[in-house]
């Protein structure tokens, strides 16, 4: 392969992993906030700082550091039985059952469209799953695919927050800026990580989401 070749092809799998983690990509992101609601609620986020601080301990110490995990340990699988195991794993590993919808409900449409667009078998998988299995079956570098997924994590929670509470989307987009790098390092630092270093101490984030299912009125899924 030439390197104009390599190029375009590295090029075609950007805008493709830029097009699966897009808000336009119907895997119905925009309803969930991940118990970001519940802590606008009773006022644990009010400002754009306390917002960028329960990001950032969500990616480095909670589900999103977890969520590249599994996308990495996806990524990994040559046969459909280690498939499943990571799957089950990530079902486990979700802390409460509106998390568990969450991840259960985008996978699945993740895969659904995907399959029905560049091929392959619509299973349902978790959300991380899903990617990292379709990135790697399409052979798509695993390091960008983590990155880009922790960015769309965080770009769907800011979005999410922005709808809820009292901010601009200047504000919103500066805490998405901020926290960026963070996507690259968690997404550097998983390399070599495997499914037994899978942990999560974002306590307020977890029990934030369990307290969500019991919240009336809410605007979010989760």
């Amino acid at each position: 392969m030439s390197m104009l070749q390599q190029r375009m092809t590295t090029d075609l799998n950007t805008l493709t992993l830029a097009q699966w983690l897009s808000p336009a990509f119907p895997v119905g992101a925009f309803a969930y906030s991940h118990g970001l609601e519940m802590a606008i609620h009773t006022g644990v986020i009010a400002t754009s700082g306390d917002l960028q601080g329960w990001l950032s301990s969500v990616l480095s110490h909670g589900s999103g550091r977890n969520d590249c995990m599994l996308l990495r340990a996806a990524y990994d699988c040559d046969d459909p039985l280690s498939l499943e195991v990571v799957n089950d794993t990530a079902l486990a590993f979700a802390a409460s059952r509106e998390r568990l919808l969450e991840t259960r409900l985008q996978g699945a449409a993740f895969c659904k469209t995907t399959a029905a667009i560049w091929g392959g078998d619509a299973v349902e998988l978790t959300y991380p799953v899903a990617v990292g299995a379709t990135a790697a079956r399409m052979g798509i570098d695993v390091d960008l695919t983590a990155a880009m997924y922790l960015q769309s994590l965080i770009s769907n929670l800011v979005s999410a927050a922005v709808r809820a509470v009292p901010l601009g989307q200047t504000e919103g987009q500066a805490v998405l800026a901020g926290l960026s790098p963070d996507c690259v390092d968690i997404a550097r630092n998983t390399a070599q990580t495997t499914l037994d270093d899978l942990q999560s101490t974002a306590f307020l984030s977890d029990v934030s989401a369990m307290r969500h299912e019991a919240l009336q009125p809410r605007i979010f899924r989760s």
